[in-house]
């Protein structure tokens, strides 16, 4: 099992944590992932941090699908890759109907099909094998809207990019997962249950190798959950640094009935607190939604408590089929006991 160093999106003030990122490149980290929101955007981020390192791939988790045109992502990553020698690990993502439609402006409908034709896009864009032309439901390369000027022309990109450059997307639902299987070479959960992955994921993945033929497996896949680790001898003060996150996740990040952290709690045994939590929240009782967050779905989804409690537990990361695990951190401590633990 790898490890990654996932570092999120910023604040009001872009303040990276520079220690962090220096001691995982130090200790053999795989990776470093940056993230994007409606604030800092996550290569930037990335482009600094290449300057800095040395070894450590270079990770989006994700770069919103919305936000650029197929090409404008091949390109930038393109560019980041040959700056960085060849670091780059692409994870996309649709981001939620809130930001996509919200703040990019743009229609978040039949995502399934839309990720389809934009990662199709992307590889041909990598490959550089003809110029592109691409004629789908959701994008026409070269474009011919009604008010198209009819001079646009396949092209190929000018700058050569890896074939093979690892694209990974995020996915939460069963049939996100599936496409992500079939189509993705790694795919980033968001609040992954090891203990879980059999009940809740395992049918989408096995189902999704299946259609990508070619006896695609686990092999050939990288699954790369993030995780929160905090290093808490006091087990309450533990879990209450991550409650608050997972209110936020189950119970605002979407509305009643189209909430993906909501329905993933739910199918993770967790409905009765799942519903507290998004009532409390969207009522405006945050501090009673907090609460209402179970010590025992902390524990399905994130590394808290003690040192020894923290190595005990990797015991079920370790048996569920992770390949790469990106914790989720600001404390120094918690980097190297998890270096010292898996590397």
């Amino acid at each position: 099992m790898r490890l990654g160093l996932n570092i999120g999106y910023s604040g009001a003030r872009i303040d990276l944590p520079l220690e962090l990122i220096l001691e995982a490149d130090r200790l053999g980290y795989h990776a470093v992932w940056t993230a994007e929101a409606y604030g800092s955007d996550c290569i930037t981020p990335l482009a600094w941090i290449g300057a800095l390192t040395q070894n450590v791939k270079l990770g989006t988790a994700i770069m919103q699908m919305p936000a650029r045109t197929p090409a404008m992502t091949a390109m930038t990553a393109i560019t980041l890759d040959q700056l960085s020698g060849g670091r780059v690990l692409l994870g996309l993502g649709l981001s939620g109907p809130q930001v996509v439609e919200g703040w990019h402006g743009r229609p978040y409908g039949k995502p399934l099909a839309k990720t389809r034709e934009y990662v199709d896009i992307l590889r041909r864009i990598l490959a550089r094998e003809a110029p592109l032309a691409h004629d789908g439901e959701h994008f026409q390369i070269p474009y011919r809207g009604d008010d198209a000027t009819g001079l646009g022309l396949p092209l190929k990109s000018i700058v050569h990019g890896r074939a093979d450059m690892p694209i990974y997307l995020a996915a939460i639902g069963p049939m996100n997962v599936e496409l992500t299987a079939e189509i993705a070479d790694g795919w980033l959960p968001m609040n992954f249950s090891p203990a879980h992955y059999a009940d809740v994921y395992r049918g989408s993945v096995e189902s999704g190798f299946v259609k990508a033929g070619g006896g695609k497996s686990l092999k050939d896949f990288d699954i790369a959950p993030s995780v929160a680790v905090v290093i808490e001898d006091d087990l309450e003060l533990a879990y209450n640094q991550i409650k608050p996150v997972l209110a936020l996740y189950i119970g605002g990040m979407g509305a009643r009935g189209k909430n993906f952290y909501f329905d993933l709690a739910c199918r993770y045994g967790f409905a009765a607190a799942a519903k507290s939590i998004q009532d409390c929240f969207l009522d405006g009782r945050k501090g009673e939604a907090v609460m209402a967050v179970p010590d025992a779905l902390v524990d399905a989804v994130a590394l808290v408590g003690s040192k020894d409690r923290i190595r005990d537990r990797l015991g079920l990361w370790r048996d569920a089929p992770v390949t790469t695990l990106n914790i989720s951190t600001n404390s120094i401590d918690a980097l190297r006991l998890m270096a010292e633990a898996l590397l």
